[in-house]
């Protein structure tokens, strides 16, 4: 038996029927269009019931889109984003005021007429034949909703918005059948629920609690009198009556609607004049929408994980299928971006490097063991002006980043040191590490044709006065490029491969790294959270965790609240531990008297290594210490700009090194991110030195600065070899501090201590 409705008792099939046989004019008002007689008959002749139950039973009516807001790691919001500002309330939630509004202007007999208002097409039919025009349309607001459902399915694809809102009797039935439906399922409460939540506000704003935000920067639940008034008078035309752009238009018709709600006698005639003499009370909430409006400079991360999102099958089996879950939004995504953290990077940035120098700087920060990427900032703000960027120079490209990453320079030759060690070498290995040399040829790689060096290709160290042998922790406090490639030519290419693939070093474009012996001096393209997350692993003695941005995510559909799985960090073994524990020590010594004596931490352990590229268009440092881990990249872009007599932060540097402008910016991140959180120390080995004037055990040694002037160091409990490289430098050598030397040279400072950029 066909199911009946209270709006005339008749099924929903009967309604139809009659609608359809009402008049042809009839059908061409609602579609809100003038049909010829001769075109009306016909499509009159088609309306038939039978014809018409053809028509699709199901409508989809797909969860809303509304904002996604994205917090840091303590709860505390970094953005919210959303392809459409809504958020979903329930009518509980709405003004009663507002309910009253919205029924009075847009469907005064919602609640006496079933999905069609017949009344209200006679009286439209009539209304129009006086006017010769169409004035008057009779949509009921469950006709309504069903227009908005399929605009809201549309999304921004302009085609399908273009099929959902084409004046046409076709597309007008279609929305009527699917009207008579939704009657029959959902009942009046349920439909003026959802078309107060899916209905345009203007102003960015969907939904009735969106759109009292914006207006009045309160909640739905409190808008009163007038201002429920305001707010039901925008849906006939939002920009015709925004109350922003004309307010005078938009008291006309805020007026009209209470005048409206005092005839329907949902308020009295008094009520209502009183209201009309009361101003509009705007107090308006710009819309914050994006990552471009992060708070803490976090626009970069922000947009990272969105990229996360979008890139991860976690969240979806295609990308597709990612976007869609992604624009209908409603999403909570905690990440893991420490405050702190994040404030000492944009500071350290701020202070060391100007948005407006021909160069740029990004620093990212990674917890060790976790994964978790707890700071990523730069230089350059987001956004789309002068002095302004989309691209994220700490990632790879796949997440919003340069094409191929940036060359690292020496920050690399530790991957090299962590290889020889894992094939045995010992700590103590020394090669003659000349001035200058060709490349070795063959050297073996990871397939049966070794490399060559066909061309003749040759290498220098930074000063003629860096001349071996040296041995491993020498040749890495002074970053001799010489060693470093005759170690990898006694190696083999293989071995480092295999450790920079456990550490998921990949070139900034997602390649493999290259078999040549240049990969020793760093000359491919990595990002900085790519070395960050490789030197934790240093840190958690030898653990490698891949890095995270996401903690937690619920997805807020209808009024219920669900939890999405996310991707987890995975943890694997890169190194032994004796391997890594070699390498912190090995480190620990390039920043307390190597080239990253300006990036040493005063109050806590650190390691790390300075890294300058030809023409130095790159400069880094990467450190860490046992419980964070952190890159600096300074340089250009576009990898046009050489560092050569530039001024950067207010600063003029002849020449800029790994150790001298990167080491201070990371210095100063880490010693903020690190403020308060426990101090811990490193596993260290002892590297014992056989050399004659390195006595092991007392310390003492003679340290040569500059090839003049000896200084005794004393370090107790060191070796001899930490003893002479913490010799004195011969005093006033290089008297200014901060000096621009080349990475090799000592810098005196008078008291025995020798430093190195």
């Amino acid at each position: 038996m066909p199911k009946k409705r209270s709006g005339g008792g008749l099924t929903s099939t009967q309604q139809a029927a009659k609608f359809l046989g009402v008049s042809v004019l009839a059908g061409a008002v609602m579609a809100g269009i003038a049909l010829p007689a001769a075109g009306a008959l016909g499509l009159a002749a088609k309306g038939s019931v039978e014809s018409f139950d053809e028509l699709p039973a199901n409508l989809k009516t797909p969860p809303l889109s509304q904002r996604t807001t994205i917090l840091d790691a303590d709860g505390g919001q970094l953005a919210t984003v959303y392809s459409r500002d809504r958020t979903v309330v329930g009518l509980k939630d709405i003004s009663s005021y507002m309910q009253k509004a919205i029924v009075a202007i847009e469907d005064s007999r919602f609640y006496q007429h079933g999905a069609i208002d017949l009344k209200g097409v006679l009286r439209a039919l009539n209304k129009n034949a006086q006017s010769g025009e169409v004035s008057e349309g009779a949509s009921t607001l469950t006709q309504q909703y069903v227009k908005n459902v399929f605009v809201e399915e549309a999304g921004d694809d302009p085609t399908k918005v273009a099929q959902a809102t084409q004046q046409t009797l076709g597309r007008k039935i279609n929305e009527l059948k699917h009207a008579i439906q939704v009657e029959e399922e959902l009942g009046k409460k349920k439909i003026l629920e959802n078309y107060l939540n899916i209905t345009f506000f203007g102003q960015q704003a969907y939904g009735v609690e969106a759109a009292a935000q914006r207006y009045f920067s309160k909640s739905a639940k409190k808008l009163n009198l007038q201002e429920s008034a305001l707010l039901a008078g925008i849906v006939q035309s939002p920009s015709r009556y925004d109350p922003v752009n004309d307010e005078t238009e938009a008291t006309k018709r805020r007026n009209t609607v209470l005048q409206r709600m005092a005839e329907v006698g949902d308020i009295s005639q008094a009520e209502a004049a009183k209201a009309m003499k009361q101003p509009l009370g705007l107090k308006v909430s710009k819309p914050n929408n994006g990552c471009i409006t992060a708070v803490q400079g976090a626009s970069f991360f922000c947009k990272y994980v969105e990229r996360v999102f979008l890139s991860d099958p976690v969240f979806g089996k295609s990308r597709e299928e990612r976007a869609k879950t992604w624009n209908q939004g409603g999403l909570t995504i905690r990440t893991t971006l420490d405050p702190q953290a994040q404030n000492s990077v944009e500071e350290s940035l701020k202070d060391h490097v100007n948005k407006s120098d021909k160069v740029a700087a990004a620093t990212t920060l990674v917890e060790p063991g976790t994964g978790k990427i707890v700071g990523m900032g730069q230089s350059k703000p987001y956004g789309y002006g002068k002095n302004e960027t989309e691209y994220n120079y700490s990632v790879d490209a796949a997440y919003g980043g340069s094409n191929f990453g940036f060359p690292t320079g020496s920050t690399f030759k530790p991957f090299v040191a962590a290889a020889a060690l894992e094939e045995g070498r010992p700590a103590t290995q020394d090669y003659s590490s000349p001035y200058e040399m060709e490349y070795p040829s063959p050297v073996q790689t990871c397939d049966s044709s070794p490399w060559t060096n066909r061309r003749g290709e040759k290498l220098e160290n930074e000063t003629e006065s860096e001349v071996g042998p040296y041995r491993l922790k020498e040749a890495m406090a002074k970053s001799v490029n010489t060693y470093f490639v005759q170690m990898i030519s006694d190696i083999g290419l293989c071995p480092v491969v295999n450790v920079t693939d456990k550490l998921h070093v990949r070139q900034g474009n997602g390649d493999k790294i290259p078999e040549t012996p240049a990969i020793a001096l760093g000359s491919i393209g990595l990002s900085p959270l790519t070395m960050a997350s490789a030197y934790a692993a240093f840190a958690s003695r030898g653990m490698y965790c891949t890095p995270v941005a996401i903690e937690s995510i619920t997805q807020k559909v209808g009024d219920k609240r669900k939890s999405l799985e996310v991707p987890k960090s995975t943890c694997s073994r890169a190194m032994s531990e004796k391997t890594a524990d070699t390498v912190n020590t090995l480190l620990r010594g390039v920043v307390d008297s190597g080239t990253g004596q300006q990036a040493g931490l005063t109050d806590r352990e650190s390691a790390g290594k300075t890294g300058t590229t030809d023409e130095r268009k790159n400069a880094w440092f990467v450190g860490y210490t046992p419980n964070m881990s952190g890159a600096v990249w300074v340089g250009s872009a576009t990898q046009k700009v050489e560092m050569k007599n530039i001024t950067i932060g207010g600063v003029y540097h002849p020449l800029v090194y790994g150790g001298q402008v990167p080491g201070p910016i990371w210095k100063d991140a880490m010693a903020g991110a690190l403020e308060g959180k426990s101090t811990e120390s490193f596993n260290l080995v002892n590297i014992p030195n056989p050399d004659e004037d390195r006595d092991d055990g007392d310390g003492n040694g003679n340290g040569n600065g500059n090839g003049n002037g000896n200084g005794n160091g004393n370090n107790d409990g060191d070796n001899g070899d930490e003893g002479a490289t913490d010799g004195g430098t011969g005093g006033d050598t290089f008297p200014s501090p901060t000096f621009s030397i080349p990475e090799g040279f000592f810098q005196g400072n008078g008291n025995g201590n020798g430093g190195r950029d």
